[in-house]
């Protein structure tokens, strides 16, 4: 007994990954119906799902640098002119743009769309539409409306249209001009449809949208980017419904894209020939000032060359300075002549070919010598008193008063000649001394205008270069690959769609029980209870009755229920002991509250005992609530323990009740009428009696008390017990109930106590696992039962 009361008792405190398994298989048939469900919606969404398709194409952005009018500028010249070239990011914003989208949904005018009703789905008709509309309305108020009509053909000329609440608006001919709202359009059949009957076309829906909204939805779904490693290789791809529609989009963006460019070029080559036409107006007027200056600068200073006036007014002060020189060598001569006629004597010869320029004054001393010497040779003869001499020496100084006289003016007008050339030298002088500063002045001019005439010239050719660019503009984009579809779709994907909903069929019963045993208080199976009560011993379980089974065990019964209660006989042994006095045993059943079926237990448990030829007898100790005379063919008023309680003059013989039923006998004491005062019965001596006197009959005596958190009774007899089997039931006991037999073993108020787990629904649980023994499977029990499979089977085969 040691032995079972350590292995109920044993608790594992690992995770039971097996345990919780077979709990969810145990609900197999909400497995196997999500998953069917799960399969068949997805099938459905499979089969009514409009597939998309991935469309692409790919261009290669052209770099416009060899365009740029600044190419020819100098090395390390200005940038102004030159023109930003695009990045690929810059491309890729420009062809998102709203303003380009909205250029493409215009063109192709895919801001209506067609649509054919179906009988489940309704699809799009972009190409295959059997009419088409045509708007007389402008575009600028097409392009703004959000309208939906639906177009029913009635003949081969007539039709009936509807608006978007279905409501019906007339009757029209095809072609005929219709009026509505704000809109006229006429409603014509597609050429492919001409001549044939529409018997066949269904409603077609003709849905109007404003033109930005359709762009807005190109913009989100339209997807660019480089195309693998290459910089200057775009991919642009889109996934719609309508194939078609994309490929035409694409091709239609890349076209826009390409137009868009070219004018933006265009426009720049205009703007670029305007400009440098304005700038050579301006260059050419600045060119002019700065001619017409070098002109008054060379004007004002009386030179047509800086160099070539340096270098004559050098020359001009050299020679002044040679005349200054020879001037002055000959005042220094003609003074010379003067001392020496003052110095020597009267008669003296003078000094002749000195360089004297002046003829007269050479003449003079020519003259002047010959007299003196005529009169020195008439001095050898004759004295000075001669007349010939006296009129020699009167010539001679009339002759020398001349002398001085021509000296005087000689000197006066060498240094007149002097003055004036030394104020030749020094005006030579200064001018020569301007020349650097007008040398500079001159440079800068000469910069100004060179600079000027370098600008000319290559906004000259610019010019011309602009004007062919105006001309001949070149693409700012090669399509590379036309938008182009491919065969598979992209969504749905049928095997994974396939594949996820038999997941989603699987989880979501998964998590619907996952929530329902979260939620769940109820007792289920062993396990629970080991978890709850580990103090208190476990005797077994007892299985779920199924439908239209008898719940009565029979003698030889081979059923699973017959076999749990063989087990709980077998455990029971080990549970009980032995008495000094080999009375029987007294064996007490209840359970926490009503319905949790220890009447069933006791009356089922008391045939099983029986049936190994032991007496038993089995006594209705719940007088409140009796239910112990169902199982036997007597009234609930029998006389029975209430009465014998009640009535000291009836004795034991007279309320045991014999029984055979089905060749099981078990004796039976019934509750006997329902007292108003059960609790002060029990507490008389006649109840210790009674069981004292049965005790010596029978080899068991099986008490069916009434529930202990109810009242009070089965407390107050308790210690008449040897054992107390305590009833909890699957799917019925609250979790939390289990504390309060806990606090009575606690307090001593139940000994001996075992705990029963009663209606176990071992299909819901697996059962094989380690809570339980999947009785009438194996080892020959249940031979007689048939399963679950062999009546699904039956029942198939016979359809």
């Amino acid at each position: 007994m040691e032995e079972l009361q350590d292995f109920t008792e044993e608790k594992e405190s690992n995770f039971d990954l097996k345990g919780e398994l077979y709990k969810y298989l145990g609900y197999w048939k909400w497995l196997v119906f999500g998953l069917l469900l799960g399969g068949v919606i997805a099938f459905l969404f499979n089969r009514y799902t409009i597939p998309k398709y991935r469309s692409e194409s790919s261009m290669m952005i052209i770099k416009d640098s060899e365009n740029n009018i600044a190419n020819a500028l100098p090395s390390g010249g200005s940038s102004i002119l030159t023109i930003g070239q695009n990045t690929l990011d810059n491309q890729i914003v420009t062809l998102k743009s709203k303003r380009l989208v909205e250029k493409v949904v215009d063109e192709l005018d895919h801001n209506i769309s067609y649509f054919v009703e179906g009988n489940v789905i309704t699809t799009e008709a972009y190409e295959s539409s059997a009419i088409v509309i045509n708007f007389i309305t402008q575009d600028s108020i097409v392009n703004t409306q959000k309208e939906d009509l639906f177009i029913t053909p009635i003949s081969d000329t007539k039709f009936k249209i509807f608006n978007g609440t279905d409501s019906f608006l007339e009757q029209h001919i095809f072609g005929e001009i219709i009026t509505y709202k704000n809109l006229k359009f006429s409603i014509l059949p597609r050429k492919s449809y001409m001549g044939t009957k529409f018997r066949n076309v269904k409603t077609t829906h003709i849905r109007i949208r404003p033109v930005v909204d359709v762009a807005e939805n190109y913009i989100q779904n339209l997807i660019i980017g480089p195309k693998g490693k290459a910089l200057d290789i775009l991919s642009l791809s889109l996934i719609q419904n309508e194939s078609a529609r994309s490929r035409d989009f694409l091709n239609n963006l890349m076209f826009q894209f390409n137009q868009d460019g070219v004018t933006d070029k265009s426009q720049v080559a205009k703007n670029t020939t305007e400009f440098i036409q304005n700038r050579l107006e301006l260059i050419t007027t600045e060119l002019d000032s700065v001619e017409g200056g070098m002109a008054s600068f060379k004007r004002n200073n009386q030179i047509m060359d800086v160099y070539s006036g340096a270098q004559q007014y050098m020359a001009k002060s050299s020679q002044a300075e040679k005349e200054i020189f020879t001037i002055e060598t000959q005042l220094l001569l003609v003074n010379s002549i003067a001392d020496i006629l003052r110095a020597k004597g009267n008669y003296e010869l003078l000094p002749v070919n000195l360089g004297i320029q002046d003829g007269g004054i050479s003449s003079l001393i020519s003259a002047y010598n010959s007299l003196i010497l005529e009169r020195n040779k008439l001095l050898v003869s004759s004295t000075t008193e001669h007349p010939a001499v006296k009129n020699l020496t009167d010539q001679i100084d009339d002759l020398k008063n001349s002398l001085f006289e021509n000296l005087k003016n000689s000197e006066n007008s060498l240094k007149i000649q002097k003055q004036e050339l030394e104020q030749l030298g020094t005006t030579s002088d200064n001018k020569f001394s301007s020349f650097p500063g007008m040398e500079k002045g001159m440079r800068g001019i000469e910069r100004q205008q060179q600079i000027k005439e370098q600008l000319y010239l290559f906004l000259l050719q610019r010019r011309e270069e602009a004007a062919i660019a105006f001309a001949v503009t070149s693409p700012v984009a090669k399509v590379i690959d036309p938008a182009y579809t491919d065969a598979k779709p992209v969504d749905p994907a049928p095997w994974l769609i396939l594949v996820g909903g038999f997941l989603v069929g699987l989880i979501l019963p998964i998590i619907v029980l996952f929530i329902k045993f979260m939620l769940d208080t109820k007792v289920h199976h062993k396990g629970d209870l080991e978890l709850l009560i580990k103090n208190i011993p476990f005797l077994g379980e007892v299985p779920k009755i199924a439908e239209n089974q008898d719940e009565v065990i029979q003698l030889n019964d081979r059923s699973p229920l017959a076999e749990s209660f063989r087990i709980l006989r077998t455990n029971l042994a080990y549970l009980l002991k032995p008495k000094p006095n080999n009375n029987g045993e007294i064996i007490f059943v209840t359970s926490t509250i009503k319905g949790e079926g220890k009447t069933f237990i006791s009356y089922n448990l008391s045939r099983t005992l029986a049936t190994t030829n032991k007496k038993v007898i089995i006594i209705g100790a719940d007088i409140r609530n009796p239910k112990l005379h169902r199982y036997i063919d007597l009234p609930m008023e029998t006389k029975g323990l209430s009465d014998y309680l009640y009535n000291y003059d009836i004795i034991t013989t007279d309320i045991i009740n014999e029984s055979m039923d089905k060749h099981v006998k078990v004796d039976l004491i019934l509750s006997g009428s329902i007292p108003p005062n059960p609790a002060e019965l029990f507490m008389s001596e006649r109840m210790e009696l009674l069981l004292d006197d049965l005790s010596k009959i029978y080899d068991f005596v099986i008490v069916d008390t009434a529930p202990t958190m109810i009242v009070t009774d089965t407390l107050l007899i308790s210690p008449l017990a040897d054992t107390i089997l305590y009833i909890t039931r699957a799917g019925y006991t609250e979790k939390k109930l289990l504390e309060f037999p806990k606090e009575l073993k606690q307090q001593g108020k139940l000994k001996g106590l075992a705990v029963i787990l009663n209606d176990v629904d071992y299909s819901k649980f697996s059962y094989g696992s380690k809570y339980s023994y999947n009785y009438g499977y194996g080892y020959g029990y249940g031979a007689n039962e048939e399963t679950r499979w062999k009546r699904i089977k039956k029942k198939v085969l016979k359809k």
